[in-house]
């Protein structure tokens, strides 16, 4: 697939959730979901990670930048909805393994997934606070030993990018970060409502829901004034 490049990083224009998966099956790799935020803070190294791997236009500003680079048809897909996409295709086929939260939310996550995908194959998952290198460094070798298809990693960015990287060196697979996506899976956290996200506004809700989170905002109205100048 051709990739566009907004900013030195390297997007897939998608056109549907079906396409990614398809391609996902014939090229294991980390899907990094892009949006304003990771456009606008990329650093040298999260750059880099994202290029070599699958970067999907998780926000609207990436819909937006791609667009303008003349990608018409590229669509939004969330991550937090993409990765039940890729369980509900291949629950009974491939192995999962699960990283990411709090105890009692990766124990959730990990009850709910059994409890509607009954045959589902969790080879191994653990909390998302690693302490120290020892814990790190142990993680990649049980991910290693216990050789999953399929690895989520839900600790934020660039947390989740460079630890994935670092577990993709061990052991090839299909790996996703997830951000807080286990917390909405499991009901610790909301989504927009349905309109809010069908008018592309998901950042507008959660800025009135809350305030305090205006500065997680400053990179999507960056991206909007160096578009409308054309400057991306």
């Amino acid at each position: 697939m051709r990739k566009t490049t907004i900013d030195g990083i390297d997007i897939c224009p998608f056109t549907s959730r079906e396409e990614l998966l398809d391609y996902v099956e014939q090229n294991k790799s980390i899907l990094v979901a892009i949006n304003a935020e990771k456009i606008v803070n990329a650093t040298p190294q999260t750059r880099e990670i994202i290029n070599k791997n699958t970067g999907y236009c998780d926000g609207v500003g990436a819909v937006w930048a791609l667009k303008q680079k003349g990608a018409k048809n590229v669509v939004k897909i969330p991550g937090c909805e993409l990765w039940l996409n890729i369980v509900n295709r291949y629950h009974n086929s491939k192995s999962f393994y699960l990283v990411g939260g709090k105890q009692e939310v990766i124990d959730a996550t990990v009850a709910k997934l059994k409890d509607e995908f009954s045959d589902i194959n969790i080879v191994g998952y653990r909390n998302g606070y690693l302490k120290n290198d020892e814990e790190r460094n142990a993680l990649i070798v049980d991910v290693a030993s216990k050789k999953p298809d399929v690895v989520f990693v839900a600790m934020g960015s660039p947390k989740q990018e460079l630890l994935m990287s670092e577990m993709q060196q061990q052991h090839k697979a299909i790996y996703q970060g997830l951000g807080g996506s286990f917390d909405v899976y499991t009901g610790n956290a909301e989504r927009a409502p349905k309109w809010w996200l069908d008018h592309n506004l998901e950042f507008a809700y959660r800025f009135f829901k809350n305030p305090k989170r205006f500065k997680r905002q400053i990179p999507i109205i960056k991206l909007a004034l160096r578009l409308f100048f054309k400057k991306v």
